[in-house]
């Protein structure tokens, strides 16, 4: 058994049903900041903004607390650059005594088209350094993730450059309504559970 999972069952008892680790996907820095790598960070932006809540700086990122329906939710871009963002989840996880299925991973997706939105309940990492190093420090691929479609056939012969690269100013104008939709998922999936909130949104 690893160390991350002898933690997990000797604190089982203490794991709270009612905490939510919602963590944006990101890279730090101005130059990042509209790049479609970005789209996650944006959502948690869109959340933090409809709710009013500020985000500080904490341990290996930014950190937001909301109480909405019962639960409490920790917003969460880390500060730790894409690729290792499992380093984060798993220290907020930990620290907060929040169990695997109360964590929602928000990133960017090549392979859906753009503006689609897809929740699911686990996965392969899909070639996304960031779910490669949290399915890495979490020792699992079974944590739920929503997928935001940043896909475009005609434009992703450099995958690296295509995802480091800003968004259309045609895509920039459907966006705003893409991350209030993204808003709905995730107070749905916290009030209704993941299976009722993919039967009503996928």
């Amino acid at each position: 058994m690893t160390g991350f999972f002898k933690w997990f069952k000797r604190g089982s008892k203490a794991i709270e049903n009612n905490k939510f680790l919602i963590v944006g996907l990101g890279n730090i820095g101005f130059k990042y900041e509209k790049t479609r790598h970005n789209i996650g960070f944006r959502i948690i932006d869109s959340l933090s903004s409809e709710k009013n809540i500020t985000l500080e700086e904490s341990k290996l990122g930014q950190l937001g607390i909301l109480d909405y329906a019962g639960k409490k939710l920790f917003l969460l871009k880390p500060s730790t650059l894409m690729n290792l963002s499992g380093k984060s989840v798993r220290y907020w996880m930990k620290k907060k005594n929040i169990e695997i299925t109360n964590i929602l991973i928000l990133t960017d997706d090549l392979n859906l088209d753009f503006g689609n939105i897809k929740l699911k309940r686990k996965g392969s990492d899909g070639g996304h350094n960031g779910l490669k190093d949290i399915e890495n420090c979490l020792k699992t691929p079974d944590y739920p993730r929503l997928r935001f479609g940043i896909g475009d056939k005609k434009s992703t012969s450099d995958k690296v450059k295509f995802v480091l690269g800003n968004f259309s100013k045609d895509e920039e104008q459907k966006i705003c309504k893409s991350l209030k939709i993204c808003n709905e998922i995730i107070f749905s999936y916290v009030r209704n559970g993941i299976d009722n909130t993919m039967n009503i949104y996928n």
